[in-house]
């Protein structure tokens, strides 16, 4: 349904009327904060028998974006480590654990720009690959002595509106969809026991100051 609902805006946004290219060889910078908001079912383990609840977080963001054609960008979104706390259910037990994260993005972007849309507002949506690193797990348990979480490839959608205050500085605001799974293991008296995938797959909500050059 979140890959559908970025498909349906994109399609809104094709069947509008363009003008005022962004020209090719343009530079932008934006810099701001984002929420890494989990999806609210982070799967099972264990065969089931092991539910995992990921919490959100919030951390200040920086991206680029070189416009290889007119309204055509390339971007990159870097930020400083996500933390998550981790719960894992197992009947009326529960064991707590942590990680940090990295989730660079690399996205190409279609940029809008109307007449007569209210405040001179310009869409943009785009599509790319996520890669999210994971490091400094723990586990808060006396059977498990280590944490590991595998480093995860997926597709990520980007869509947003940038609001003009100057010619050439905008306020954005932004959601992207990050296809994030990872697959969990622990260590047990020195032995390594796989739990299986967990599906974090977050929406991604932002804000940001963005300057072209």
């Amino acid at each position: 349904m979140k890959l559908q609902s970025l498909v349906l805006a994109a399609a809104t946004a094709l069947t509008m009327t363009t003008a005022f290219a962004v020209p090719a060889g343009t530079w932008s910078v934006a810099a701001g904060a984002h929420m890494v908001d989990p999806k609210s079912d982070n799967g099972t383990i264990a065969n089931g028998t092991i539910g995992v609840d990921v919490d959100s977080d919030i951390q200040p963001t920086i991206s680029g974006e070189y416009f290889i054609a007119n309204n055509v960008g390339v971007e990159l979104l870097a930020a400083t480590p996500f933390h998550h706390d981790i719960t894992l259910t197992a009947g009326n037990a529960t064991i707590d654990a942590k990680t940090q994260h990295l989730p660079p993005t690399l996205s190409v972007q279609y940029h809008f720009d109307y007449e007569n849309m209210p405040m001179n507002i310009k869409p943009f949506i785009g599509v790319g690959v996520n890669y999210t690193t994971f490091f400094k797990e723990k586990i808060y348990s006396d059977a498990y002595e280590k944490l590991e979480l595998d480093d995860s490839v997926g597709v990520a959608g980007h869509i947003g509106l940038d609001i003009p205050f100057a010619p050439t500085e905008y306020f954005r605001i932004d959601a992207r969809y990050m296809d994030i799974k990872t697959d969990a293991s622990v260590e047990s008296n020195g032995n390594t026991v796989e739990l299986g995938e967990v599906d974090i797959s977050p929406w991604v909500y932002g804000v940001a100051f963005v300057k072209q050059f």
